[in-house]
């Protein structure tokens, strides 16, 4: 491993430790400003995700964004692959998915244009560390050389690093939301 791989190594495992002790926590609060910030673009297609482990939960929000437009959630194709996004409902019926993930059982792909990013730390300027997979680093690069993609990040506070290991091909936030704020970038 390279010396920034040792480094984005170690910051995960930080972030993965302050992620459980803030779920663990159960702090309220961040499912209502996702929903209001997302009530700023009713309409607008976009995708969450199904939260595993310690990640905050965001399907109170997707689910009332859905009376409005479509909510997608990400289906893993492959290593080294960008995600798809397929049409998820509250009462639609899911299948296991990759990592633990439920996904939609009929897959019904679609390009969202606003992005609900899970992660494991985040900085002050919209750096995002996620897994390490880059799953959402190509997914966005792909997504944003076609068109505007608002990526939101979606964490809790506790998931603040003072600064995030970057390499080129990190893809920036351009908003993040936790309990007791909404930062833009």
């Amino acid at each position: 491993m390279n010396d920034l791989a040792v480094i984005k190594a170690e910051a995960r495992k930080a972030g993965f430790a302050r992620r459980k002790a803030a779920f663990d926590a159960r702090l309220p609060g961040a499912a209502g400003r996702l929903s209001e910030v997302l009530a700023g673009h009713r309409g607008v297609s976009l995708s969450g995700y199904m939260p595993i482990r310690t990640e905050i939960d965001p399907l109170a929000a997707m689910a009332e964004a859905s009376a409005y437009g479509p909510v997608g959630v990400p289906v893993i194709q492959g290593e080294g692959q960008a995600l798809k996004f397929s049409r998820w409902t509250p009462e639609g019926a899911l299948r296991d998915g990759p990592f633990g993930a439920k996904v939609p059982e009929v897959d019904d792909f679609f390009e969202p244009e606003i992005l609900i990013v899970p992660l494991v730390a985040f900085d002050a300027r919209g750096g995002r560390l996620g897994y390490g997979g880059g799953f959402y680093d190509r997914t966005l690069e792909g997504l944003r050389a076609k068109r505007p993609t608002l990526a939101i990040g979606f964490a809790f506070d506790a998931q603040e690093a003072n600064e995030i290991p970057l390499e080129p091909t990190d893809q920036p936030l351009n908003m993040l939301i936790t309990e007791s704020r909404v930062l833009t970038f």
